[in-house]
C-alpha cells in the first residue's frame, strides 16, 4: 500500500515537473515572438519624425490660408475639415515616436492607447468620409458644370460636416473612457487596459469603421469611373480643336489627384488589416515569423495612412484656386507671376 502511494506520488511530480517544462517553453516561444525590431524602434520613428515636420509646417500654413477664405463652395468646405483632421492627426505622431522608439515614459505609452492612438484613427476616418465627399462633389461638378450652389445648399454642407464629428467623437470617446484598467505590468498592450466594455466597444467601432472606408472606396471608384467616363466624352468632342488638347489633359491630372491620394494612402492599410487581424485573432494557425510579417506590413501601411497628412497640400494647391490665389497673395506675388499655376485648379463660386 505505501509502495504504491509513493509510486503515485512520483507519477504525479514528474508530471507537475514535465507540465511546468511546457509551460517554460510556451513562455519563452511567447518571449521570443516579439515585435521589436529595428524596423519598430528606429524607422519608422525616423519616418513619423520627418511627417511630423512636414505636416505640422503645411497643415499650419494650409489652416492660417483656409482662414482667409469664405467657405463658398462644397469643395472649400470639405477641405477645410480635411485641414483639421490633418493638423490634429499630425499632433499625435510624436506620442507615437516616443512609444515606438521605447523612449515613452509609463505614462505617455499609457496616454497614447487611450487618446493618442483614438484621435489618429479618428482623423484618418474622418479624412477617409471627406474623401468621398470631395468625389461626389467633383463628379457632380464634371458632369453639370454649370449647377449652381446656394446658400441654403452650403449652410447644409456645414451642418452636415458638425454632424460628421460629432457622430465620430461620439464613437471615439468611449473608447478613451472604457480604456481604464490599472496596470499589472510595465510591459503591457492597449488591449489589457481596455475593460470587458471597452473591448467589445472597441470591436464595434472597428466594425464601423469597415464599413466607412469600404462605403467611400465603391463611392470613389464609381465617381471617378463617371468622371472618366465624361471627361473622355468631352475630349472626343474636342480633339478636333486646336489648342484644347493641353487644357483636358491639365483637368484630367487635377481631378485624378484626389484618386491618387485616395488609393496610396488608405486602400494599402485596409487591406494589410485583414490578414494582420486573422493572424491575431487565431494566432495557433500562424508561425511567430509570420505573425511578425503581418505586424510589419501593417505599420508599414499604417504609415502611408500617415502620409496623407503631408500629401493632401498639394490636393489644396493644385485644385483649389482660392487657395492658390491666398498663397500667393500671402508671399506678394505680382498678378502676371506664375500665370499657369494661376489658372489650375476646379473649384469656383459655384
Amino acid at each position: 500500500m505505501t509502495h504504491t502511494t509513493l509510486h503515485a506520488e512520483n507519477i504525479l511530480k514528474q508530471e507537475s515537473m514535465e507540465a511546468s517544462s511546457a509551460n517554460n517553453a510556451s513562455s519563452m516561444n511567447n518571449s521570443s515572438c516579439s515585435r521589436e525590431s529595428a524596423l519598430k524602434t528606429t524607422v519608422f520613428p525616423l519616418l513619423y519624425s520627418l511627417l511630423f515636420i512636414l505636416g505640422l509646417t503645411l497643415n499650419s500654413l494650409a489652416a492660417w490660408l483656409f482662414l482667409r477664405i469664405p467657405s463658398k463652395s462644397h469643395f472649400i468646405i470639405y477641405l477645410k475639415n480635411i485641414v483639421v483632421a490633418d493638423l490634429l492627426m499630425t499632433l499625435t505622431f510624436p506620442f507615437k515616436i516616443l512609444s515606438d522608439s521605447n523612449l515613452a515614459s509609463l505614462g505617455v505609452r499609457v496616454f497614447v492607447c487611450r487618446v493618442s492612438s483614438v484621435l489618429f484613427y479618428l482623423t484618418m476616418y474622418m479624412s477617409i468620409l471627406f474623401f468621398g465627399f470631395i468625389s461626389i462633389d467633383r463628379c457632380r461638378k464634371t458632369m453639370f458644370p454649370f449647377a449652381s450652389t446656394s446658400t441654403r445648399q452650403l449652410l447644409l454642407r456645414k451642418l452636415l460636416s458638425g454632424f460628421i464629428w460629432t457622430s465620430l467623437l461620439a464613437l471615439g470617446i468611449p473608447n478613451v473612457i472604457l480604456t481604464s484598467r490599472p496596470i499589472s505590468s510595465d510591459r503591457f498592450k492597449c488591449s489589457d487596459l481596455k475593460t470587458e466594455l471597452g473591448l467589445k466597444w472597441h470591436e464595434v467601432v472597428n466594425h464601423v469603421c469597415q464599413v466607412i472606408f469600404w462605403a467611400n472606396l465603391i463611392t470613389v471608384i464609381i465617381c471617378y469611373t463617371l468622371i472618366s467616363r465624361e471627361l473622355y466624352k468631352s475630349y472626343a468632342r474636342t480633339r478636333g480643336q486646336q489648342g484644347t488638347r493641353p487644357k483636358k489633359a491639365s483637368i484630367r491630372a487635377n481631378v485624378f489627384l484626389v484618386l491618387a491620394v485616395f488609393f496610396i494612402c488608405f486602400v494599402p492599410f485596409h487591406f494589410a488589416r485583414v490578414p494582420y487581424t486573422i493572424s491575431q485573432t487565431r494566432g495557433r494557425l500562424f508561425s511567430c515569423s509570420q505573425k511578425l510579417f503581418f505586424f510589419q506590413l501593417k505599420e508599414s501601411t499604417l504609415w502611408l495612412s500617415s502620409l496623407n497628412a503631408t500629401l493632401d497640400p498639394l490636393i489644396y494647391f493644385f485644385l483649389c484656386r482660392s487657395f492658390r490665389a491666398s498663397l500667393f497673395s500671402a508671399m506678394r506675388l505680382a498678378p502676371g507671376c506664375c500665370r499657369v499655376l494661376r489658372e489650375l485648379g476646379t473649384d469656383n463660386t459655384n
